[in-house]
């Protein structure tokens, strides 16, 4: 399959225009002969919102319209599409990324780590567990930025039988790191695609860095933005590399399998449950902000 990741700016709040845009670009995409194209975090919405009141009235359901209108023009060019937006679901609020075919919503995914930045310091936790779709042929797991720093989030996709991890993101200033290493450590420990689709521009004072990329199953960028500029990146993936967990580096002396060679039993403490404040939602200036929504997480508990 050849995927293409929209590299692109987002208006806050201008949800027609944002959806004219994606549209717009997937046009493109679709001449280039994309399977998949894969468009930022929060891209139909933008991010940076101040209060829950504010960012609830840019968000939608999943069916909705912004779905409808990618159902239909898929439709039309063929192909799938990945895009992240805000949820609204009764008086839920989520950072959703929505999977999108012909025939309509694949899955959607609701953002399960929250950081203490934009729309994240007061949205409601995500309450369903990670999950893996068949896209043509092609297995997708779906996560969404701040996930990429807990390995755990990428692991639970690939033992799933993930290929390519799928995840728009807003990675602002500060994220160096991030797009320099860990997206590409999280394909190669777990033989898998990784596609990072970022967001560019600036949002009420963050500055958002681009640098998009697809690495390959063993850590190697296969397409990687040129900076902080609109851009279309476009890749091939090869799902039976993805599925070939046996490395043979030297046959007989030197292989590895970072699947078959886990040792689950000794690591029983990660899936312990713990009552550490999170510094991003419980503490400093984002207590007051995610107040609300902690309440509605601790009531799921």
């Amino acid at each position: 399959m050849k995927i293409s990741l929209v590299q692109m700016d987002v208006r806050l709040g201008a949800v027609e225009q944002n959806l004219q845009a994606m549209l717009d670009q997937l046009a493109v995409t679709r001449n280039h002969s994309a399977g998949l194209t894969i468009f930022p975090e929060c891209a139909l919405t933008g991010y940076c919102f101040e209060s829950r009141e504010e960012a609830r009235r840019s968000a939608q359901s999943i069916p909705g319209p912004a779905t409808d209108r990618f159902q239909s023009l898929l439709r039309s060019v063929g192909g799938f599409a990945v895009f992240g937006m805000l949820e609204a679901d009764g008086e839920r609020l989520y950072n959703a990324a929505v999977l999108m075919g012909p025939e309509g919503v694949i899955g959607s995914y609701r953002k399960i780590h929250l950081p203490c930045l934009g729309v994240d310091a007061f949205a409601d936790f995500g309450d369903r567990p990670f999950a893996v779709y068949d896209v043509d042929g092609v297995r997708v797991g779906l996560g969404i930025c701040y996930d990429s720093a807990f390995p755990e989030a990428a692991r639970v996709l690939a033992l799933q039988g993930a290929d390519l991890i799928v995840l728009p993101t807003n990675f602002p200033s500060g994220a160096a790191a991030m797009v320099d290493h860990v997206l590409r450590t999280r394909a190669m420990e777990n033989n898998v695609y990784f596609a990072a689709c970022n967001r560019i521009g600036t949002e009420r004072g963050f500055q958002f860095i681009g640098q998009s990329q697809v690495a390959d199953p063993t850590g190697f960028w296969l397409a990687r933005s040129s900076g902080d500029q609109p851009e279309i990146l476009y890749a091939e993936i090869d799902p039976e590399f993805a599925r070939t967990k046996h490395v043979i580096r030297v046959p007989g002396k030197h292989s590895i399998d970072r699947i078959a060679d886990r040792r689950p039993e000794m690591y029983e403490i990660l899936t312990a449950s713990h009552n550490l404040p999170r510094p991003g939602r419980e503490s400093s200036s984002c207590s007051s902000q995610a107040a609300a929504a902690q309440n509605n997480h601790q009531s799921d508990i």
